[in-house]
């Protein structure tokens, strides 16, 4: 207990004399941040600063062994480093699906190669990942995807087309399904393998959604070589890793999504912009029910979720339940995204122009976009599903 103690007084030490001044206070939520990659761009040149001496120092993944550019750290020492950048209202350094998806999934599954390839570039943010799962024809019945690679000496040829690659046009490399048999059973001749951006044949078309903007694209693959070196575990064998990677994206999703955070405007302040007040209490009593409910919710959700992921830090990779934190983390969304609409009421409407204010102006949109947020990363109804079969283990 002592050797913590010492560690956390080190650590704000460190946090307070390498955090550049100008990013103090800009936390931000799970999928607000800094992506790196090749074409990363740094409005505050700080950012990168911040960032390139957090991967010196492994703390931009402190739980990865330092053979691949991690902190090494135990599971006790990194959740001081996250409590000591929160006290410090500091900025996660990095962020993205490198992180949260492929880096822990190669940590299980890749070759040495792989690791000593792929995860130091993601611990400095040299590389920015996008995930190539959907197809027209295969969202949930993900199973069904037809992408083909064909073996040809060293390389795998892939034609194909996949959807909903959130933010490929940006992205340097890909982690993908594709069907290497086409005779075997369709959860069987699945291949995961890794693929370089820009690689000839690659082609992605931004996808806009209702809410004005979207991260998603659609991305087109013709007659793309690939590495067959690139293949993660074994060829034929990719629906074990795509599951596997699948628990990570759900538990991801469920995080940054259930109840809101980062550097959005709580609700009890839009409240008090917006509501009658009797007193101290908002006058509508069925809104201060619903917004006593939520915020229950939201606390029993989040205790949930951190005890979960402190189970998951003691080295139990997620299962079955990152489908029931994906359901109820994207549906808290949704109904936080109501209430705020019922809050604001009229300043909800505004899409563009003068009379409201930016926060204003994203409400709609922001209520917009949750209505994907149980569809993306599986619908809430295969999470049902799979909480059927591997939770309560009833009978297909």
């Amino acid at each position: 207990m002592a050797d913590l103690e010492t560690f956390r007084v080190e650590t704000r030490q460190w946090l307070t004399d390498n955090a550049p001044a100008s990013i103090v206070g800009t936390a931000s939520g799970e999928l607000e941040g800094n992506w790196g990659g090749r074409k990363a761009r740094y409005t505050n040149p700080d950012a990168k600063v911040w960032l390139d001496r957090m991967a010196e120092k492994g703390w931009t993944a402190p739980e990865w062994p330092t053979r691949y550019g991690g902190g090494g750290l135990s599971k006790a020492e990194a959740k001081i480093v996250r409590e000591e950048m929160a006290a410090l209202k500091l900025p996660v350094p990095l962020i993205g699906f490198g992180l949260t998806m492929i880096g822990p999934t190669l940590l299980e599954y890749g070759t040495e190669e792989q690791k000593q390839e792929h995860l130091p570039r993601i611990v400095r943010g040299e590389i920015r990942w996008c995930q190539g799962y959907s197809e027209p024809g295969s969202g949930s019945d993900l199973a069904s995807l037809q992408t083909k690679a064909v073996l040809d000496g060293d390389f795998y040829t892939i034609n194909g087309q996949k959807i909903w690659t959130s933010y490929a046009n940006f992205a340097d490399w890909m982690f993908m399904l594709v069907r290497t048999d086409p005779d075997a059973p369709k959860h069987r001749g699945i291949t995961f393998i890794l693929m370089d951006m820009e690689t000839p044949g690659v082609e992605t078309r931004p996808i806009k959604l209702i809410s004005g903007s979207s991260p998603f694209c659609e991305t087109f693959l013709t007659d793309v070589r690939v590495p067959a070196k690139n293949v993660v575990s074994n060829v034929n064998e990719g629906w074990t890793v795509a599951k596997a990677l699948l628990n990570h994206e759900r538990s991801m999703i469920a995080t940054a999504f259930g109840g809101g955070g980062g550097k959005r405007r709580g609700m009890r302040d839009w409240a008090r912009k917006y509501v009658d007040f009797d007193g101290e209490r908002i006058a509508d009593t069925a809104l201060r029910e619903r917004m006593a409910r939520f915020e229950m919710d939201n606390m029993a959700f989040k205790l949930t979720s951190d005890r979960s992921r402190d189970a998951a830090k003691a080295g139990r990779p997620p299962g079955p339940e990152s489908s029931m934190f994906k359901i109820y983390g994207t549906e808290l969304n949704q109904r936080r995204q109501e209430l705020l609409l019922s809050i604001a009421g009229p300043q909800a409407l505004g899409w563009e122009g003068p009379g409201f204010d930016d926060r204003e102006l994203t409400l709609t949109r922001d209520w917009l976009r949750s209505r994907g947020n149980t569809i993306e990363g599986g619908t809430s109804e295969i999470q049902l599903n799979v909480i059927a079969k591997r939770v309560l283990g009833l009978p297909d």
